[in-house]
């Protein structure tokens, strides 16, 4: 008897656990691929599970921080999926490259062009943002999960510190400390390539010029020592001749 109650006590407990576990990582989350740094950029993982066993999810909407806007979003293919890039006006504009920029994308849906994701299954959509920004530790995303039985969940509730995290959390991106050497090397990188930059041609040219007069002088040198090794045999068969 004893041995079936502790059985049955450590069953439940299992159960309980799981039962309070499965939320905790079943939630649409947004997670960096490496490092997303503040003032630079990175490609983040939209992560959508499928929660439902009856159901597929067709439809991922992810909305961006209007406090915090982002001057370049670009989502990657999918296959399976077609994604849309919904753009805003802005109440500040932004200054990017030297120029200044009054719209920014404020949404990005991804709509399923067949099942979906099916139940038991999860799918990631790539985003590539920058430049995040430098006066924020964190972003907050709120997405919407549509699935084939027209169920909308809405993941928007803001997570606080300090209290327990709400039933249908919002997706927040922590961005790390600024790399400054990193930075400024894509600053620079930024500037070289940039169209119509009269350095990028400059060093396009005299790399070129170098490289030209190198082969000359390879080519040179070669012929040099085809004529030395030709001048000794010739000299050797005269001695021997002699």
């Amino acid at each position: 008897m004893k041995a079936s109650r502790i059985a049955a006590a450590v069953t439940a407990a299992g159960s309980a656990v799981l039962a309070l576990s499965v939320p905790a990582f079943a939630h649409v989350t947004v997670q960096p691929e490496g490092t997303a740094a503040k003032g630079g950029y990175a490609v983040v993982d939209v992560k959508v599970p499928n929660e439902r066993d009856d159901a597929s999810t067709t439809k991922v909407e992810i909305s961006l921080p209007a406090d915090h806007p982002i001057a370049s979003v670009m989502p990657q293919p999918v296959p399976g999926w077609k994604a849309t890039v919904t753009k805003s006006k802005l109440d500040k504009p932004l200054t990017m490259h030297g120029e200044k920029i009054d719209e920014a994308v404020s949404k990005v849906t991804w709509t399923a062009d067949g099942k979906g994701i099916e139940p038991g299954f999860f799918q990631k959509f790539p985003l590539s943002l920058g430049a995040l920004p430098e006066n924020t530790d964190q972003l907050v995303f709120k997405a919407l999960q549509t699935y084939s039985n027209d169920e909308v969940v809405r993941w928007i509730e803001v997570p606080q510190e300090g209290q327990d995290e709400p039933e249908n959390p919002a997706p927040v991106l922590k961005l790390a400390a600024a790399d400054e050497d990193e930075h400024d090397s894509a600053s620079a990188s930024n500037a070289l390539t940039k169209p119509g930059k009269t350095e990028n041609t400059t060093a396009a040219d005299s790399g070129d010029g170098t490289d030209t007069t190198a082969r000359v002088l390879g080519v040179a040198g070669i012929v040099v020592g085809i004529a030395g090794v030709a001048y000794g045999v010739f000299a050797s068969r005269r001695r021997t001749a002699a």
